[in-house]
């Protein structure tokens, strides 16, 4: 989705960043600004302001600053569109959408209504609960016995959902209302010949957890049963405003407890997020019952550069692990930590701290493995060091896993390690990946040229060291154009895109075909969660129209970018210039055919021709 630039100056002019902070913050004022704590970082001495003329807020502690969008994303979590949308509604605008039809649009718009009112009806089946909550000794009895205060009960607005098949028709007067099924809190079954399907709560007798998004809205539910019936847990399913795919059980509660420890720590139940808030670590998210996805790793890096996930030491704990580690591996870049947490096979999070101690428990998560080391126990398991076929079955198992991580210096040493283990050199192990088509449905990524230097960088498709680069040539033995090699570096390094001149942006979205379509929808996934590395890219691009270009792209040996970030700018500036260059001469040739009847053009011509020459003279410097 792509938001034009004039929408958002309106919107900026008309919201005030001191209104929009301060529901936030508790301001001050100080001299023509307005003064708080900062909500990004720890402190006792106030160092965060706001200034009403300027529109802006800045922390001299930690360095955030930004204006009321930006606050709303770095406070709330939400991505780049989700706090454009909701800035517009307190201000009662409407977000135009550039590349959308009036009907989708419209359709668009009718979502939108139709979330917000599903999240009022399960707000108002949460506040029901709560108050039942109240009034059953047995749910208090039991919330008790796990060690839970009402404190904290109240805190993640817990409730209880009493016995009976229709206990929300007391709530909803009109039970046979289709938002109710909608919503997932009411299931109509089978019917059955000559009568209308039967009507019922999904929750019954359980303890109600509200799903809540990163804005606080209600989107779902999670129920406990009290005793040992199955299922133990209960989902809401999958809806129009819910996905366990996408949410996180907790994370609208610990946002500013993950700000303030450093690092979230990911379990893998209700009951661990609720008891660790209890018992002092309430920056505790859980998945919802789904494996971690991608999409759970990149809304937690909205908070914090450190993710712990803690799991237990049996079998089924180091399954979960493992598919962790999948959908972390494409985020875990240089400056960000993930590790992995162990507890004894007997022990969930809550047991242990309980058992050991809150010290015990922190020692845990600071002994957690690093993701480095756990990626290399993964991929030689099962593997006999001892012989060359265990060796070369963990350099087949460790590939996909190496190649999902993003360039950078965690991938350089990893792949020494990796090579050691092997018993081959770095480069021999990086040329032999280069060279041997990856596995059927293993991760596909060549953004990576190592370290390879001579014959072996010949075989990752750079020039070694002291020889002209060979020419590069696309699968027919053309010669690649530059459409394709500029596209091709923007997605293997998609925060170039943020470093270019609109001049630049113009020349890319007017190239024809699936080029500029392919260049318009990263553009939008900029916009919407910021720079990605590529194996996140292309499953965003799934069922793209453009996903055929990208991955044909992305999977020609011939044109892997290039490693370092400075030397990929460099070279897609210079293909930026030859274009800007090719389109000048064609204006040129436009220009002088005008002139014939249009004295006017001829002043044109002469314009573009000075600027052609002092781009090819290199006159021009970089925007």
């Amino acid at each position: 989705m792509a938001i034009p630039q004039s929408f958002l100056q309106e919107l900026l002019a008309r919201a005030d960043v001191v209104e929009i902070v301060g529901r936030h913050v508790q301001l001050k004022k100080g001299g023509a600004n307005f003064m708080g704590l900062c909500p990004f970082h720890a402190e006792k001495s106030p160092s965060f302001t706001v200034s009403p003329t300027k529109q802006f807020y800045h922390c001299f502690g930690c360095g955030k600053h930004g204006d009321a969008i930006n606050f709303l994303m770095e406070h709330t979590g939400m991505s780049f569109v989700e706090a454009v949308r909701d800035l517009a509604q307190q201000y009662g605008l409407q977000v135009p959408e550039d590349d959308a039809s009036p009907q989708d649009r419209a359709r668009a718009a009718e979502q939108r209504q139709k979330q917000a009112t599903l999240c009022d009806v399960l707000e108002k089946a949460g506040d029901a609960w709560r108050k039942q909550l109240k009034n059953s000794p047995q749910a208090i009895d039991y919330l008790k016995h796990r060690g839970l205060s009402g404190e904290v009960a109240r805190a993640f607005g817990l409730g209880y959902a009493p016995e009976g098949w229709r206990g929300l028709a007391s709530v909803f007067p009109n039970y046979d209302d289709p938002l109710l099924v909608e919503s997932g809190l009411v299931i109509v079954s089978e019917p059955e010949e000559g009568a209308d399907g039967r009507r019922y709560d999904r929750f019954r007798d359980r303890i109600m957890f509200p799903i809540r998004n990163v804005k606080g809205e209600c989107i779902g539910f999670g129920g406990r049963v009290l005793g040992d019936e199955k299922p133990k847990y209960l989902n809401s399913p999958e809806t129009l405003v819910f996905s366990k795919g996408h949410e996180l059980y907790g994370l609208f509660e610990a946002r500013n407890a993950i700000r303030e420890a450093g690092y979230v720590l990911v379990t893998e139940g209700y009951m661990d997020v609720v008891a660790l808030a209890q018992l002092g670590f309430p920056n505790a998210v859980a998945t919802l019952g789904a494996a971690c996805t991608t999409d759970h790793v990149q809304k937690l890096f909205r908070f914090t550069d450190a993710v712990v996930f803690s799991f237990d030491g049996d079998a089924a704990g180091r399954r979960a692990a493992r598919r962790a580690l999948d959908g972390a591996l494409p985020y875990a870049s240089d400056v960000r930590t993930v590790r992995f947490l162990f507890l004894p096979a007997e022990h969930d999070p809550d047991s242990y701290i309980r058992e050991f101690g809150k010290e015990a428990f922190a020692r845990c998560v600071s002994e957690a493995v690093p993701l480095s080391r756990f990626l290399i126990e993964a991929a030689r398991d099962g593997c006999d060091l001892a012989t060359a076929e265990g060796r070369a079955r963990l350099a087949s198992n460790a590939r996909p896993l190496w190649s999902a991580l993003p360039d950078g210096a965690l991938k350089r040493q990893l792949l020494g390690e990796l090579a050691a283990l092997v018993q081959l050199e770095s480069r021999e192990l990086g040329s032999l990946w280069a060279a041997t088509p990856a596995r059927p449905g293993a991760p596909r990524n060549h953004d990576y040229a190592g370290t390879a230097t001579g014959d072996a960088a010949a075989a990752w498709g750079r020039p070694a060291a002291g020889r002209a680069p060979a020419s590069r040539v696309g699968s027919r033995g053309q010669p690649v154009n530059r459409a394709d090699h500029a596209t091709r570096l923007l997605l293997a390094h998609s925060r170039l895109w943020e470093q270019l001149s609109s001049e630049d942006h113009g020349l890319l979205f007017a190239l024809p075909g699936a080029h500029g379509e392919l260049l318009g929808w990263l553009e939008s996934q900029l916009h919407e969660h910021g720079p990605q590395p590529w194996a996140v890219l292309r499953e965003a691009l799934r069922e793209h129209p453009a996903q055929t270009l990208a991955d044909q792209l992305m999977h020609r040996s011939d044109l892997v970018a290039t490693e370092d970030h400075g030397e990929a700018l460099v070279e897609l500036r210079n293909l930026l210039k030859r274009m800007l260059i090719d389109q000048l001469k064609a204006e040129e040739t436009e220009a002088i055919e005008s002139a014939r009847l249009d004295p006017a053009a001829l002043a044109r011509y002469r314009e573009l021709q000075t600027r052609r020459l002092s781009l090819e003279t290199g006159a021009e410097t970089a925007p």
